[in-house]
């Protein structure tokens, strides 16, 4: 790849600035002549009230905001690294947003002139690189390791840049899109992050058997991401099926598009469903309610997806106590099923450690994790006993 050293000013990155708030990226600059966010760019992340005032705070002190790096494309460029900074400055100028200066809220017209041109002068180093689509790519990973790191999704988007991954990023990175907030409420991250895109190829691609590589790379030059579109909004539809409470906190983020593949072919009585959901969520023996989505879908049988509260050790001391005591009283053995039974340890006293505590009545029949309801059996049986 060839580079070389260019100076701008602020000034003429900036002239013919387009900002589109609805898809939150920079557009053009340099008179039309600069791309400032190409598809494999990630989306801008700058416009927090803090890093892109950052950005014109230390234009203002004189501070040199790094090097940037755009790449030659025929007569054209496009930024290869720089976006959030060029995005933040062309936004501050273009009057998207304010800075505090002596105390007061500023937006770039209502500046002083010297402070405006001093914005508008500042120079920026920029280097010009030409180099075949891999060279470009790679380069762009390997300069972003610094500052606000790319997340896998965005170093993915980079590597399969092409009309597949514009249509995708419009759809599901895009923090406007009316569906947004019914995603987030099962998808953990920001969109403009790539995480609903993430979860999307995600689901998509592991429902064929394949990586999100595998399947970029499949769909890289086609525009229509129908598919894509179909696969989520089948496993959105039916989360809402099943489940038609309103969305819990614990719903997010859970593995929906595998739970999906699992799962959306059992019928189920979504109003039997709901009912068990509320009583889970409020058994104080619950110890990982995020499991409970999953327990009744499965038919309520794995108790590990609930890490069921077991026992506490004064509990199962006291059940010991009370239980030997009786069983050395009737010379029988303190495990009630060992003393009921015709063997060699139908007397047998064991020690503490050579037993479990168990559920008189079944936790999934009600039982709580007290002491009326604790037995402490032989390990053997414990083992043996079923609906713990």
């Amino acid at each position: 790849m060839d580079t070389d050293l260019h100076h701008y000013t602020v000034e003429k990155v900036v002239k013919g600035f387009v900002y589109n708030e609805l898809e939150e990226k920079g557009l053009f600059g340099l008179a039309g002549r600069l791309v400032i966010q190409p598809e494999y760019q990630r989306n801008y992340i700058y416009n927090d009230g803090k890093k892109d005032v950052a950005v014109i705070e230390s234009l203002l002190k004189g501070y040199p905001i790094g090097l940037i790096y755009f790449n030659v494309v025929g007569d054209n460029l496009e930024v290869l690294d720089g976006q959030q900074r060029i995005t933040s400055v062309g936004r501050f100028v273009t009057g998207k947003f304010a800075i505090r200066l002596d105390g007061n809220e500023q937006v770039f017209s209502s500046l002083p002139a010297e402070a405006q041109m001093k914005i508008l002068k500042s120079e920026l180093l920029v280097w010009h690189c030409q180099g075949a689509e891999k060279e470009i790519t790679d380069w762009f990973q390997t300069i972003n390791i610094a500052g606000i790191p790319l997340n896998p999704q965005e170093i993915l988007n980079a590597t399969y840049s092409g009309p597949f991954i514009t249509e995708a990023k419009a759809e599901f990175s895009n923090s406007q899109n009316a569906n947004m907030q019914k995603w987030s409420s099962y998808i953990k991250g920001d969109p403009k992050r790539q995480d609903i895109l993430a979860e999307a190829l995600k689901w998509v691609s592991s429902s064929q058997g394949i990586s999100v590589d595998a399947y970029l790379a499949q769909h890289r030059k086609h525009a229509d991401i129908t598919s894509l579109k179909a696969y989520f909004s089948s496993v959105l539809d039916w989360i809402d099926s099943v489940f038609t409470r309103s969305p819990d906190k614990e719903m997010r983020g859970l593995e929906w598009g595998r739970l999906y593949e699992e799962y959306h072919s059992n019928s189920y009585d979504a109003a039997a469903i709901d009912a068990d959901v509320d009583v889970l969520r409020a058994d104080p023996a619950v110890s990982k309610p995020r499991g409970i989505y999953e327990y009744l879908l499965a038919g309520k049988e794995d108790k590990k997806l609930l890490a069921i509260l077991l026992f506490d050790e004064t509990t199962k001391r006291a059940a010991y106590e009370q239980q030997t005591q009786k069983a050395k009283a009737d010379g029988m053995s303190n495990c009630p099923l060992c003393a009921i039974g015709d063997t060699a340890n139908k007397t047998r006293i064991y020690k503490q450690s050579e037993m479990d505590a168990d559920h008189v009545t079944a936790w999934s029949q009600g039982g709580n994790s007290d002491l009326e309801n604790c037995q402490m059996l032989c390990i053997t049986h414990n083992r043996a006993k079923g609906n713990r």
